[in-house]
């Protein structure tokens, strides 16, 4: 016999009866059984059109894979003692004099300090142009832009994962898109790339401050394709020390190293 969950009682078993359940798209409970070098903190698959948040601490590594070779990760950072503090992008072009991350590059804050280095990188196709896609961009390209219909934006969804942490619309700055590339071309013309790509690129990340990160896996602002064409992004996280005072990431360059100086000197307090 079929149990209604039109009932409380029969809604009750019915949700009782689905735990153990797993799906493609969900956080590993506890995150310690998840596949990875150290002391797993936090291990969860976000899904086509999905979000995630979550507070680190300074030295954890996030890595992040696309899975299918369709994810689509944009990414914001906050100092997670001063959300106030967050990341700029434009600072994180103009001060490493390059336009396009990879490895051994760094996010900077609006204050001047490292907030994360990149220790590796095999996509190679990465954003810090376009920032995330909205509502009315998902309308132009799908016909709808809802945040809980078929077709969100990684700005609606920015918004749900900062609400977790006590943030609103106004803190939700421009990102960095990982997986989906964007170069500009000599006459000054975006040209994206979009793929699908080889499944299982991968990107390391290592805090350098007690961060707010959140994370919305949405199609890319230019993706051309007609269909909402997204796929699952998987991010893990593990306890590990920030740079130290050799690391060749902070040593690389002038500019870096004063970048991590400034870091420093909040944590030497």
């Amino acid at each position: 016999m079929t149990t209604s969950t039109a009932q409380p009682s029969g809604a009750r078993d019915h949700a009782r009866a689905m735990a153990g359940t797993r799906v493609e798209a969900m956080p590993t409970l506890p995150a310690a059984a998840a596949d990875a070098p150290g002391a797993v903190t936090w291990e969860e698959t976000i899904a086509a059109g999905g979000y995630a948040s979550r507070r680190i601490a300074r030295g954890t590594r996030l890595r992040l894979i696309d899975v299918a070779g369709d994810g689509c990760a944009a990414l914001l950072a906050f100092n997670a003692e001063m959300p106030s503090e967050r990341l700029n992008v434009a600072d994180t072009l103009k001060v490493q004099w390059n336009g396009y991350l990879g490895a051994g590059r760094l996010l900077l804050s609006d204050m001047g300090r490292v907030m994360m280095s990149i220790l590796a990188d095999d996509a190679g196709t990465h954003d810090a142009f376009c920032g995330a896609s909205n509502a009315a961009s998902n309308v132009r390209r799908y016909g709808d832009g809802g945040n809980y219909g078929p077709h969100p934006s990684a700005r609606d969804r920015f918004m749900l994962g900062v609400a977790k942490h006590g943030l609103g619309r106004k803190d939700v700055h421009p990102c960095i898109t990982w997986f989906k590339g964007v170069r500009i071309a000599a006459d000054g013309t975006t040209q994206a790339e979009i793929g699908p790509f080889a499944p299982g690129r991968t990107l390391l990340l290592r805090a350098e401050m007690e961060l707010i990160v959140v994370l919305a896996n949405c199609p890319h602002v230019l993706d051309p394709r007609p269909r909402y064409t997204v796929t699952p992004v998987r991010a893990t996280a593990w306890r590990g020390a920030p740079a130290a005072a050799d690391d060749p990431i902070r040593t690389s360059t002038p500019e870096g190293l004063r970048a991590f100086l400034n870091t420093e000197d909040v944590y030497a307090r």
